[in-house]
């Protein structure tokens, strides 16, 4: 297949790219690496981060300054997938890359919440906050490598517990208090924790929702804690003493005059562990280590995204979106960056993010998809706002339809960069995305990421370029996992991205790499719908339902049958006051039909309640396509993972009816 968008929608101005930071990196490493090729330029730039993986990756340190208490032997020492060695020999600390850059009086930190409300954390108050509550969990038995996790809204009080715990060489992980205690505890008490950082509660759409007794029930869940931390964030009162363990106001924990030492760990020390959502069993623990998310943090955020002191990031999400990892990880480049505790979109403000956005001159604004879409589809125009200071709107966690760019051109304004980006937990980063001096083409990721190999591969594992492919990486990246949490063989890690070709890494998402360099995601590799041979990708038929005004979320499957047939339904949810007669499935068809595939209209349209979710807002394509096949609802998908989990039993029952209609 071809691109259909051959022109740019967007294209950098000369001046401003010139002055970006990732063009004055490539200029720098073409000088000092002795590099022929003009790196100015982004597709050069490209070429040399994964032909010379050496080469770039110690550029990159030299370029950030990452300061190592013992050097490095060599940058690569062994490039193997899995398994490959960055920076044997190296000792650092991530935390102290994170705070070195924050003088006392810089705000580090901007604290807000869905009421427009907030407050500034300093980075002098941030570091004396994180030595302190250091030294209030080395005094409850944390040490080297011991497991600290946080129960917690997106608020400082997050951030900074997860650099006391890095700083002393601790492994950090958390979760948003949205989850179930019995779902934080599928994945936190695999950890076999020290120490329980929880808040009293958070904020969602007006309402305070009060998360005592789920904290409570959860340190009842984590046998091998020695303490709780109780952070009062929205102001409960403790319920009782009456918990397992010793308890600990953060007021006490964070409130101390301490002198923060951070540790030197090895490169490869674990740094956090991460989940995978789990909706077909407990979740899959993803471990990254400091080196190997310093590194591609940096490079991340402080070159693709062009972040440094003076910028301001504000991207929505929670705690257990690797999302949050990234917004963390903004102080490595000096930048402030934002935390927001509430709805994205609360009843009583539906633009107060860009409201806030404005407010504090926010330079990198991040979203989802969905919300665009929907500000769009509800008529929401956030240009009434300042938003003068914003250079890049990121939308990450599906594929960004092309529909979505005008609106933000006419909205945000045209000077914006909209970058979407395709990454993933697995590598805490992305694949692919944009830069300031690349062009954006509406529907599209302009371009690889800088030191990711990326290719599509066809059936016989041979790269295609404006064919629909897998999305592979067949060269190492520095913050691939370091292993699985309970995966004592490696064998569950391999399964998970080697087993399709190895030595290569099979990120389960199909992908058109076009001839013009940008990346096309097209949804889950394990979810394609396939009729009579012809492959296309969901978020095809999905880009092209879900602009009709009608609709509010759409899901298709391809489900093959026993008997050979092939069943392919769409389901949609309707806005209100919408209905599904005989008019809008011929408005739903024809506009697949022109816009996405003639061969993929849906065998049947059906109404839905609602679309299920992964608790990140992935639609659970493959556990739908497997209840409608008639699996069992405990086979094939876990509750407590699930936004709402009584969408399960819909789903199932519609399986169940349209198997006794083929076999009535």
């Amino acid at each position: 297949m071809t691109t259909p968008y051959a022109t740019p929608f967007w294209m950098p101005d000369p001046q401003s790219a010139a002055h970006s930071r990732i063009v004055k990196f490539g200029r720098w490493a073409a000088q000092h690496w002795g590099v022929e090729a003009d790196l100015t330029d982004y597709a050069a730039l490209h070429r040399w981060s994964v032909t010379d993986l050496e080469g770039f990756w110690g550029a990159v340190w030299e370029h950030f300054a990452i300061d190592a208490d013992t050097p490095y032997e060599r940058v690569l020492a062994e490039e193997t997938m899995p398994g490959a060695r960055w920076f044997p020999g190296a000792t650092l600390n991530y935390a102290h890359h994170a705070l070195r850059n924050l003088a006392d009086d810089d705000v580090a930190i901007i604290a807000l919440d869905e009421t427009g409300s907030g407050y500034e954390v300093t980075g002098g108050r941030l570091r004396a906050q994180v030595a302190s509550v250091a030294a209030t969990l080395r005094d409850l038995g944390v040490g080297e490598g011991d497991r600290v996790v946080g129960y917690l809204p997106n608020t400082p009080h997050a951030i900074v517990s997860f650099l006391a715990a890095a700083s002393m060489g601790a492994v950090w992980s958390v979760c948003g208090q949205d989850y179930a205690p019995k779902a934080a505890a599928d994945r936190f008490a695999q950890l076999e924790p020290t120490v329980l950082i929880a808040a009293d509660g958070y904020l969602f759409n007006a309402t305070t929702h009060d998360r005592r007794e789920a904290v409570l029930e959860l340190a009842r869940a984590l046998p091998t804690l020695k303490a709780t931390l109780l952070v009062d964030h929205v102001g409960l009162p403790r319920l009782s003493d009456n918990y397992p363990s010793l308890v600990v106001p953060w007021e006490d924990a964070a409130t101390r005059a301490e002198e923060l030492a951070c540790t030197a760990v090895p490169f490869d020390h674990p740094l956090w562990v991460v989940f995978s959502s789990g909706t077909t069993g407990l979740p899959k623990g993803i471990v990254h280590g400091h080196g190997g998310v310093l590194l591609e943090h940096l490079k991340t955020l402080g070159l693709q995204s062009d972040l440094g002191p003076g910028d301001r990031l504000l991207w929505y999400t929670t705690t257990h979106w690797m999302m949050w990892n990234l917004v963390a990880s903004t102080l490595l480049t000096g930048a402030t960056t934002c935390t927001y505790d509430g709805s994205p979109a609360p009843f009583a403000k539906l633009d107060v993010l860009w409201e806030l956005a404005a407010r504090h001159r926010v330079t990198v604004f991040g979203t989802s998809p969905q919300y665009l879409l929907g500000m769009a589809k509800f008529g929401i125009d956030p240009s009434g706002h300042d938003l003068s200071c914003v250079r890049v709107v990121g939308c990450t966690g599906s594929a960004l339809p092309a529909s979505a760019y005008p609106w933000v051109r006419a909205n945000v304004g045209d000077h914006v960069l909209l970058a979407s980006i395709s990454g993933g937990t697995d590598i805490v980063s992305g694949f692919a995305g944009s830069a300031p001096n690349t062009p954006v083409w509406a529907g599209e990721l302009s371009a690889p990421h800088l030191g990711v190999a990326l290719a599509a591969y066809d059936a016989d594992a041979s790269a295609v370029v404006d064919q629909v492919g897998e999305l592979v990486v067949t060269r190492p990246m520095p913050s691939m996992p370091l292993f699985f949490w309970n995966d004592p063989d490696g064998s569950r890690y391999r399964d998970a991205y080697f087993s399709s070709y190895p030595g290569v890494w099979r990120h389960g998402d199909w992908i058109t790499v076009t001839g013009h360099g940008s990346v096309i995601v097209h949804g889950r590799s394990d979810s394609t719908l396939n009729r009579n041979g012809v492959r296309l990708g969901s978020a095809d038929i999905h880009d092209a339902v879900e602009r009709l005004p009608e609709i509010t979320e759409a899901l298709v499957i391809g489900a093959e049958e026993p008997d050979g047939g092939y069943w392919m339904p769409l389901f949609v949810g309707l806005a209100a006051g919408a209905d599904l007669d005989d008019a809008l499935r011929d408005r739903i068809r024809e506009a697949i039909r022109t816009s996405a595939s003639p061969r993929h209209v849906p065998d049947e349209i059906l109404e839905v309640p609602a679309i299920p979710h992964t608790r990140t807002g992935k639609k659970l394509e493959v556990p739908v396509k497997r209840l409608l096949q008639g699996a069992s609802a405990d086979q094939v998908v876990n509750p407590a993972s699930v936004d709402d989990p009584d969408l399960i039993d819909h789903y199932a029952r519609l399986g169940a009816e349209r198997r006794a209609q083929r076999h009535g």
